[in-house]
Parts: structure tokens; sequence; C-alpha cells
């Protein structure tokens, strides 16, 4: 039988790379969304993957989504947590409400998708944790304290869970993802664009399937021994 992963974030961008790319590893994949269910319907469409609507910053809709997937796949093995989003301003400029909502979103929805599935992998003795994380959290940005603060808070849940999962089967690990061609950043301005790319030593932007082919390893058998770890992918732009 095929093990079950949810992939929160998962019908767009990177998350939808992640998803697709679990399916054809032979997993049993649900991805979630917040809200453009036109998007999500073609996104299913076209895949054949499930997808669930909720907002992942609420514990109480992400503990009931989360038991509708259980229900209509089986139990969850594996979580990417990849849901994410921006509220950028100069810290002088960032509102209260820009900080909550991307705190809530990447910070607390990463306890909020991880902690109603952590206990059934503990009884089961497996289960495996990516977190997306972001180049941004390893070395800040400007304009970004929210999002650069949440995405390193996010290294810290994975650390602190590798080792209460270790013993459990569980494996927790993060990706940290350089400046990827998602259509986000290609919506930037093209001179913006190309500053960017000038700062990446490979002399281009990541693909999402990049990023996708990392959590592929992370989610194996074969990285049972890589527990509490942080990928950069970033094409060397930045180094730890």
């Amino acid at each position: 039988m095929a093990r079950i992963a949810l992939v929160t974030g998962g019908s767009r961008g990177i998350g939808a790379a992640i998803s697709k790319n679990l399916k054809d590893a032979g997993y049993t994949v649900a991805a979630t969304y917040a809200g453009n269910d036109e998007a999500a319907a073609k996104f299913t469409e076209e895949t054949g993957i499930a997808t669930y609507k909720w907002n992942v910053g609420d514990y109480d809709s992400s503990k009931a989504g989360i038991e509708q997937v259980e229900a209509d796949l089986g139990p969850i093995d594996i979580v990417v947590a990849n849901a994410g989003i921006t509220r950028d301003a100069p810290f002088h400029k960032m509102t209260p409400q820009q900080w909550h909502d991307v705190i809530d979103t990447n910070l607390t929805g990463v306890f909020n998708t991880v902690h109603p599935i952590w206990p059934g992998m503990r009884e089961r003795g497996f289960g495996r944790i990516v977190v997306i994380s972001s180049i941004n959290g390893q070395k800040g940005q400007f304009a970004q304290v929210n999002y650069a603060a949440t995405k390193a808070g996010d290294l810290g849940i994975v650390k602190s869970l590798a080792q209460e999962g270790a013993a459990k089967g569980i494996t927790a690990n993060a990706i940290c993802p350089g400046y990827i061609a998602t259509e986000m950043v290609m919506a930037v301005p093209e001179k913006v664009r190309d500053s960017i790319i000038a700062q990446i030593p490979t002399g281009r932007l990541g693909e999402p399937e990049e990023i996708a082919r990392c959590v592929r390893f992370l989610v194996s058998d074969d990285a049972a021994f890589v527990n509490g770890s942080t990928i950069s992918a970033n094409g060397g732009q930045f180094f730890v």
C-alpha cells in the first residue's frame, strides 16, 4: 500500500512540483490550498491529486481537514509543510496585521499541520516531516522581518522534532530554497529579477522541480539516517 503524503500549499508553485513528484514516485498525495478554488480544481483535473481547502493558520480547520484526508486516503505518513505567504514592508512601516498574518501561516501553520498527525506517526513507528523554509530564514532580508523570522523559526521546529521523533522512526528535515522560478518571482520587474540572478553563482533561478527532488529524497527510506538537517538549495548564493 502506498504511503500517504500531505503537501500544504501543494497545488501551486513549489508545492505543486512537490505534489506531482511524490505522486510520480508512487505516493498517494493530498494537496492543500487556501483560497483559489478554480486553480485547485484545475490542478486535480490535470494531475489526479486530491486537493483540500483549509487555512493552515487555524488549528481547528487544520485538524478537521487532516481528519478528512485520513478518512479519504488513510493515515498520513509524510508531511511537507510548504504553505507560506509574504507581507513585505520595511520594519518601520510593517503593521501588526502584516506581522501576524505571516506568523500565523508560515510558523504557526507548521505546528497546526504537524501536531494533529504526530501522535499517529509515533504509534505507527514511521514518519517523514519536511518543512520548506527559505534562504531568507538563514540570512535575513530587507523588508522581510516577519517572513525571515518565520522561516528561521521553522528550522528550530525541525531540529527539535528530529530529536523527539528519532526513537519512533520519525525524521524531520528542512529545505531552504533560494530564488526559484515560481509565478511570484517571475512577476517581479525584469530589472529586479536580473539583479537577483546576478547574486547567484550558478547564474540562474532555481526550478521548482529541483526543490521537489530534494523532498523526494528526504521522505524516502534512503534518507532514514538524515534527521534534523537543512538542505540549502540556492545555487551557491548563501552558505551556512
